[in-house]
């Protein structure tokens, strides 16, 4: 009897503990705090904000301005095609000495390059049997005269023999100015041809080494020498653009080596094919070149246009350049400014810049962009 006592009292006991701690468990639950809440900030809008004092900045107005519209284009200078000489060699050989390379500036006449040919052997073998020939008819010529004279032979005899003198002549002047051409002198033949300039000018293109060999008028040439008293500038103009680009008009060119240098040059020609991938046309430009310009240089020629356009102009510190763009700040109700993208155009006097497109003469912008720029990032 005691014993089943016991095990009933300890089951109460049991059961009160379990009932605890649920209750525990509850009032925990019911006593834990609900969920936050959280303020959203909103991130600044760079094209329209405010700011605490908008009258730290000052403003500053557009102000009209007139000019013809100007198309601005990148060119590489290039050598004139029709001012181009190539110098072939005139005898086939083997290249014994090379006296000129490529980029050297040559006076006319200066040796480029000797020859080593056989040709020479050929030309004055013909050269002597022609000297030979003609000393020959002259005698006869002399012997048929007396002979008429003393009406020995007929008339026709006589002019028989003039005809061979005559032809003996045409043949001795042929060989004595084949061996000129080749360079030799007939008074002193030898095996080695000289190749002189033929122009002076820039060697452009050299397609010959030292016992390398050579055909006698047979391309490649050896040497081209280019005349770079006038050059060309190939620009690239959009397919788009080309309506303001017009033949013998005149541009502005400046070279990226040299920009306080300004030359003329004209437009002699408008390619007729499109690049199919950048929709642009080849533009050639015929520029006297005052000793500046070297070959593959990069030059900006500058297109004017016939007709004049108003644009706006601002202080050039009004302007902010922010990734490859360009941006002005226009004020707004309410200490509020608005970013607004323009195009920029020529810079002009008093330190102020035109205003191609995006803001009109009359619009009011901040005077210095970038400190509202900082005044924002801070």
């Amino acid at each position: 009897m005691n014993r089943w006592y016991f095990l009933e009292i300890g089951l109460c006991v049991c059961a009160a503990l379990s009932l605890a701690g649920c209750g525990k468990g509850v009032s925990a639950q019911t006593n834990l705090p609900g969920p936050t809440q959280s303020t959203v900030v909103p991130d600044m809008d760079p094209n329209n904000f405010q700011v605490d004092h908008p009258e730290q900045f000052p403003l500053a107005t557009a102000v009209e301005y007139a000019a013809a519209p100007e198309l601005n284009v990148t060119g590489v200078v290039n050598p004139d095609v029709s001012r181009q000489v190539p110098v072939p060699s005139l005898a086939s050989g083997k290249i014994v000495e090379i006296d000129a390379k490529l980029g050297d500036e040559v006076p006319k006449g200066k040796i480029l390059f000797k020859v080593r040919s056989s040709d020479i052997a050929g030309a004055f073998s013909d050269y002597r049997k022609a000297v030979k020939n003609e000393e020959l008819t002259k005698v006869q010529l002399a012997r048929a005269q007396t002979l008429y004279d003393n009406g020995a032979i007929a008339r026709s005899l006589l002019e028989i023999a003039q005809n061979a003198e005559d032809n003996a002549k045409v043949d001795l002047e042929t060989t004595q100015e084949h061996l000129h051409l080749l360079g030799s002198d007939p008074d002193h033949p030898t095996g080695i041809v000289e190749v002189p300039a033929p122009v002076a000018g820039v060697i452009t293109d050299q397609e010959i080494s030292i016992a390398s060999g050579v055909q006698a008028l047979t391309p490649p040439n050896p040497f081209t020498i280019s005349d770079v008293s006038h050059v060309w500038i190939l620009c690239d103009v959009y397919e788009n653009d080309l309506a303001q680009v017009h033949l013998g008009e005149y541009a502005d060119i400046r070279l990226n080596a040299f920009p306080d240098r300004v030359l003329r040059g004209r437009i002699s020609n408008i390619g007729q094919i499109m690049d199919p991938n950048l929709r642009t046309a080849k533009v050639r430009l015929e520029v006297e070149n005052p000793g500046l310009m070297r070959f593959g240089m990069f030059v900006t020629a500058t297109f004017h246009g016939l007709s004049t356009e108003k644009h706006a102009t601002v202080p050039a510190t009004a302007i902010l350049h922010l990734h490859d763009r360009n941006w002005v700040y226009q004020p707004l109700e309410g200490g509020r400014f608005r970013r607004a993208e323009v195009v920029a155009g020529n810079m002009l006097p008093d330190n102020r810049q035109e205003i191609v497109s995006g803001l009109k003469p009359g619009e009011r912008v901040v005077a210095n962009a970038l400190v509202l720029q900082n005044t924002m990032e801070q």
